[in-house]
C-alpha cells in the first residue's frame, strides 16, 4: 500500500507539503475584545508542520459568538491580532483556513458581554445546555427568526469576514456547516420550519448554505474556500435521520464553483457511507475527520477515500504530530481538564517527541 500521508496535495489554490490536516478545535483562549493572544499566536505556531492548520471557529460577527472566549474576525483589533497567527505559521512554512463558525441559536447570552441578536431559521430555541463563563451549562436563549430578506445582508456578513481574514494574511476560509450552528439549523428540518423558499425542501433547505458559500467566493476567490459538513450529526438538537437528500442538494449546489475542499467529519453511519456519498456529489479534494488512526488514514488515502486525513485531539497533546507521524513515535494525551480553561497548561506547555 502507497503511503501518502507525506506527500504534497493540492487544495484550490494552497500546495499543502503534506496531508496531515489539523482539525479546528474551541480552545475558549481569545482575549480582550474577542481577539486572538500571543499565547494563541504560539499555540498554532507550534503546530505549524501540519500540511494546513484550520483554525478554532471564528465568528464572522457579533451575532455569530455563542460560546465563552471564542475569537472573532469582524473587527479591526481582531484582524491584527490574526495576522500574528498568519506570521507565526507562515513562518514556519505552515498554511492556516479559518474555520468560519456562526452560532446561530447556540447561543449562552452570558458569554458573549455585549447586546446582539440570537438568530436562526425559525424562532426555536437548541434544545442542549451551553457551558457558561464558568463552565457550568445553562440554557440557550430562544432566537429571532431571520426574513428572508434578511438573508443576503448575512451572507454578505460571511462575505466580509472571509476578506478580513485574508487581510489578516490567513490563506482560505472554511465554513461550518455542522454542529448545530446557523448553516446547519437552515440545512436541518428540526431547526427549520420555514415556509418560505427557504425552508421545506431539501433543495430549499440548502438555498442559504448555497447563498454564503456565493458570496465567500466571490469575495476571495472560491479556491480558498473549503467547506466543512457532518452529515448525521445530533450535536445541538439537530435531526440525524436521512441526512443524504438535503447534503445532496447543497453538495451538488456548491460543487460547480470548484471551492478548495469539502472537510467532513464522518459519524461513520450505519446506513449511509459518507465518503462513498460525497464523492457521488463533490468533485474536489476530501480531507475526512474523526476519531482516525494513523493506519485508518493511511488506508482512506491509498484507497481514495480521502486525499488529506485530519485530527484534532491529537494536535491538542502532540504539537509535533507530524514529525511524530514520521517517527512512529507514541502520541501523548491530552489533560481534558485544560481542554477549554488554563490558559497556557494544557495548552502551549506540551513538549515535543524529542524534548520529552
Amino acid at each position: 500500500m502507497e503511503d501518502l500521508i507525506f506527500t504534497p496535495v493540492t487544495f484550490g489554490a494552497l500546495q499543502l507539503a503534506n496531508r496531515v490536516v489539523m482539525s479546528p478545535m474551541t480552545r475558549s483562549r481569545a482575549g480582550a475584545g474577542d481577539a486572538p493572544t500571543a499565547m494563541m499566536v504560539e499555540y498554532y505556531r507550534q503546530r505549524a508542520a501540519a500540511g494546513l492548520i484550520v483554525t478554532e471557529g471564528v465568528f464572522p460577527c457579533p451575532e455569530g459568538k455563542g460560546y465563552w472566549r471564542t475569537p472573532g474576525i469582524h473587527s479591526q483589533q481582531q484582524i491584527d491580532g490574526w495576522a500574528k497567527v498568519a506570521e507565526a505559521v507562515h513562518g514556519e512554512g505552515g498554511l492556516v483556513s479559518m474555520q468560519l463558525m456562526h452560532c446561530g441559536r447556540a447561543v449562552a447570552i452570558a458569554n458573549r458581554g455585549y447586546d446582539a441578536d440570537v438568530v436562526a431559521p425559525s424562532a426555536l430555541p437548541c434544545p442542549d445546555l451551553l457551558p457558561g463563563p464558568d463552565g457550568v451549562p445553562i440554557p440557550t436563549a430562544t432566537p429571532r427568526a431571520l426574513g428572508a430578506e434578511e438573508l443576503p445582508t448575512v451572507a454578505e456578513q460571511y462575505a466580509q469576514a472571509a476578506r478580513n481574514a485574508r487581510a489578516a494574511g490567513i490563506d482560505a476560509v472554511e465554513l461550518h456547516c455542522s454542529s448545530g450552528y446557523l448553516i446547519n439549523t437552515f440545512l436541518n428540518p428540526a431547526s427549520n420550519h420555514r415556509d418560505d423558499e427557504f425552508g421545506g425542501s431539501p433543495e430549499n433547505r440548502a438555498r442559504f448554505p448555497i447563498m454564503v458559500v456565493q458570496a465567500m467566493a466571490d469575495a476571495i476567490g472560491a479556491d480558498r474556500v473549503g467547506v466543512r459538513i457532518s452529515p448525521g450529526n445530533p450535536y445541538n438538537g439537530m435531526d440525524p435521520s436521512d441526512p443524504a437528500p438535503v447534503f445532496a442538494a447543497l453538495l451538488d449546489g456548491i460543487d460547480p464553483l470548484r471551492p478548495a475542499y469539502l472537510h467532513i467529519s464522518n459519524m461513520r453511519l450505519p446506513d449511509l457511507d459518507t465518503l462513498a456519498f460525497a464523492r457521488q456529489h463533490w468533485s474536489g479534494p476530501i480531507a475526512v475527520n474523526n476519531t482516525l488512526t494513523l493506519s485508518e488514514a493511511r488506508e482512506l488515502l491509498a484507497n481514495g477515500g480521502a486525499d488529506a486525513v485530519s485530527f484534532g485531539r491529537d494536535f491538542i497533546a502532540n504539537p509535533d504530530l507530524v514529525a511524530r507521524f514520521r517517527a512512529n513515535a507514541p502520541l501523548a494525551e491530552g489533560r481534558r481538564e485544560n481542554y477549554y480553561t488554563g490558559e497556557e497548561r494544557g495548552y502551549i506547555d506540551y513538549p515535543s517527541y524529542t524534548a520529552a
